[in-house]
């Protein structure tokens, strides 16, 4: 039986499952990513790929130790008391085994998709501390700005112990000094360096001294392993491509570096360029790759700026095989 989610256990390793990876290959890939030793694989829902509930559930009965987070589902994309009644099931017949991560989404696919809130903060507030009370089987809050389902009851509810996290997936101060306020803890999503991580447990505590030892802080970062450093540099740089870009800026604030690589990606025509000519040192820095001891150097560093699990998001065109080369990493794999 899997332990219950009182007080997180630190010092995890997940994996996570791309969201472009064939369909054929979901199964065998959460499959394998338990049988290697990750204690937790999570899915990702982005618009237009796949769905986040559906991807948890699938590789919740694939498998049958492996925690399984959801990363994120955007508040604004579904009713709350739905949402409450799917992690619910989840979590009733897969118990101590669900993560549940939630955020604002990203905005132009808000935009896109007509669920752009005048408030994300507002409504992850009202959203998350709904969601929370549901899951325990206690009545919804009185109706807010966005979120209304006071009185609701959800019948069959998750064991007490089994009641699963919820944890926010969000970027900027506020919203991370919110997840402090209404949530379990934080998902980071990557590039996850320890700075960023300390920064946001700073924010996460309101900028108060405690500490935050009864939260989750899950962080993503892309990851390659291999005998040669060079090599494993080369085949992550591409999962650096994007955080040049403006919605990165609280990623890269807290690093020493951060106005040097605002310069080097203004100074680059795309994306591509501005990773593949980025310091190696850098790339070091904002990923976990190099050789198994780099990387497990990586890792170690990220559960000490207060990571309670980091998950390495697997960079390449073959998933499957880069699951094997990820696993060496693992601290047990020393």
């Amino acid at each position: 039986m899997p332990e219950p989610h009182t007080r997180p256990a630190r010092g995890r390793v997940g994996v996570l499952l791309p969201r472009d990876i064939p369909a054929r290959d979901v199964v065998p890939y959460a499959r394998r990513a338990e049988e290697l030793g990750f204690e937790q694989i999570w899915v990702v829902e982005d618009l237009g790929w796949r769905g986040g509930i559906a991807q948890a559930a699938t590789v919740l009965a694939a498998t049958t130790r492996t925690t399984v987070g959801i990363g994120i589902l955007p508040a604004g994309a579904r009713n709350v008391c739905f949402t409450a009644m799917e992690l619910a099931t989840l979590a009733q017949l897969h118990p101590g085994r669900l993560i549940a991560g939630i955020g604002h989404g990203m905005p132009d696919w808000m935009r896109q998709a007509g669920n752009r809130p005048a408030s994300p903060l507002t409504l992850i507030k009202e959203y998350t501390t709904a969601l929370r009370l549901l899951l325990r089987g206690e009545p919804g809050p009185a109706g807010g700005r966005y979120v209304r389902c006071e009185g609701v009851v959800l019948t069959e509810t998750p064991h007490p112990e089994a009641v699963p996290p919820v944890v926010l997936g969000v970027r900027g101060p506020r919203s991370q000094q919110a997840a402090g306020e209404v949530a379990d803890g934080l998902l980071l999503a990557e590039p996850a360096a320890p700075a960023y991580i300390t920064a946001s447990r700073r924010h996460l505590d309101g900028g108060a001294a405690s500490a935050a030892g009864d939260r989750e802080i899950v962080t993503y970062d892309a990851a390659a392993v291999d005998d040669d450093e060079e090599t494993a540099l080369t085949r992550v740089r591409p999962g650096l491509e994007p955080i040049g870009e403006p919605d990165w800026a609280a990623h890269i604030e807290p690093l020493p570096f951060a106005a040097e690589l605002r310069a080097h990606r203004a100074a680059c025509p795309d994306g591509r360029a501005f990773a593949r000519t980025m310091p190696a040192d850098w790339v070091r820095e904002l990923s976990i790759a190099g050789t198994p001891d780099q990387a497990r150097a990586a890792i170690a560093a990220r559960h000490a700026a207060g990571a309670t699990s980091v998950v390495l998001a697997p960079v390449g065109p073959d998933p499957l095989a880069s699951l094997g080369c990820l696993a060496r990493a693992l601290p047990h794999r020393r």
